[in-house]
């Protein structure tokens, strides 16, 4: 597709829902490596005590929300319904925020 006929919205919610996939893993990695460099994080990898109270389920959710809103946002129709993609957009990064807080409070 010619980049050049977009709307300008369109390729900058493109751009955010690229950097948001992109960022995704790495997110993760450093927020663990945040956590298992502190005490109680090489306490609970060590021997299991005084792990995070966080379910896992909320961490595996926040990570495919923000993988499947990325890629929705991504094969979305680019000149149709800008509004929806940057909502799906925010969406994204939303999750993505919350699930690198949710691994960063189990410090």
């Amino acid at each position: 597709m010619n980049t050049a006929r977009q709307p300008a919205a369109a390729r900058t919610v493109t751009g955010w829902s690229i950097a948001g996939l992109v960022l995704l893993v790495p997110t993760v990695v450093v927020a663990w490596i945040a956590v298992l460099a502190t005490y109680r994080g090489s306490r609970c990898l060590t021997y299991g005590e005084q792990c995070s109270s966080v379910p896992g389920e909320a961490l595996y959710g926040c990570f495919w929300i923000a993988l499947a809103a990325g890629l929705l946002a991504l094969m979305w129709p680019r000149a149709r319904w800008t509004g929806a993609r940057i909502g799906v957009v925010l969406l994204q990064w939303g999750a993505q925020l919350t699930l690198g807080a949710l691994i960063l409070s189990g410090a």
